[in-house]
């Protein structure tokens, strides 16, 4: 008999985390953390099999603190998913829309939702650590002067009520969520098609280019790339890029032909690049 494996999210029961893992391992057991830090103590430790982590939506951009993670742990990424991102308005059971004048939510989910707010002035938003968290502390508290903005699957959790749906400013909002292991428990998924790599070049004229330059060179295509300061050295930077690759080989050369380049190299995982619906 399969023991079902222990995720790591940050995060509530029924957030969106919660929704992603469930898609990416059948049968987690899903073990919130209250910061991304524990969630990756809690994997480095060994009390989790793996953890999945948001790392980039299509409105707001990517999660910053999960790429200064996923460099400072010995972790690799192994899956990746895109989840639909749909917004609720969420109260308890019975509760009139008119009746709401305070919101709680995420801040980025508030401020996926102005448009909706700005058409209800009496509602008074205020940011919570967590989506899921806030339909959670609205179920315990009782309170029908209050609403929350989470997901659907966060109002069955809490047994609350969904009073409007998808009130989201723009539909096109998806989430990119990464399953991260411990580097070297499993294997490389064969149909990997994605690299994400992390490194960091010499403060000179043309060490950039000629890093990418490296890249194009041998046909990978570079999807995405941005830079995040090196915490403690004002003025340096480290680079992170997503390009998709034709064969795991691919990913080693990449790998090769960025060290000649970079004071710093590394991997942060090869894997099926994530799928999504509009649904």
């Amino acid at each position: 008999m399969k023991i079902a494996e222990r995720i790591a999210i940050q995060g509530e029961p029924g957030s969106f985390s919660h929704e992603a893992a469930t898609r990416l391992v059948n049968d987690a057991v899903i073990v919130p953390c209250s910061l991304s830090a524990d969630v990756f103590a809690a994997l480095a430790a060994g009390t989790v099999d793996a953890a999945v982590i948001p790392i980039e939506n299509s409105l707001a951009g990517s999660v910053s603190e999960h790429f200064d993670l996923l460099l400072a742990h010995d972790v690799e990424v192994r899956q990746e998913t895109l989840l639909r991102i749909r917004h609720n308005l969420i109260g308890l059971s019975g509760t009139a829309i008119a009746d709401i004048d305070r919101v709680f939510s995420h801040p980025v989910a508030l401020a996926q939702c102005r448009r909706f707010l700005a058409e209800h002035p009496k509602m008074r938003a205020y940011s919570f650590y967590d989506t899921a968290g806030s339909v959670k502390q609205l179920a315990e508290l009782r309170d029908r002067g209050a609403a929350a903005i989470a997901s659907a699957a966060a109002a069955r959790y809490y047994g609350a009520e969904i009073l409007e749906a998808d009130i989201e400013d723009n539909p096109e909002n998806f989430t990119r969520f990464f399953l991260v292991r411990r580097a070297g428990e499993t294997g490389i998924d064969p149909a990997a098609n994605k690299i994400s790599l992390a490194f960091s070049v010499e403060n000179r004229p043309g060490s950039l280019v000629a890093a990418l330059s490296e890249l194009s060179a041998i046909g990978t295509n570079l999807t995405k790339i941005e830079s995040r300061p090196v915490h403690g050295k004002p003025w340096e930077y480290i680079f992170y890029v997503d390009c998709q690759i034709r064969s795991l080989n691919e990913g080693v050369q990449a790998l090769e032909v960025l060290k000649p380049h970079c004071a710093m190299v590394k991997s942060l995982g090869c894997y099926r690049e994530g799928t999504g619906t509009r649904e």
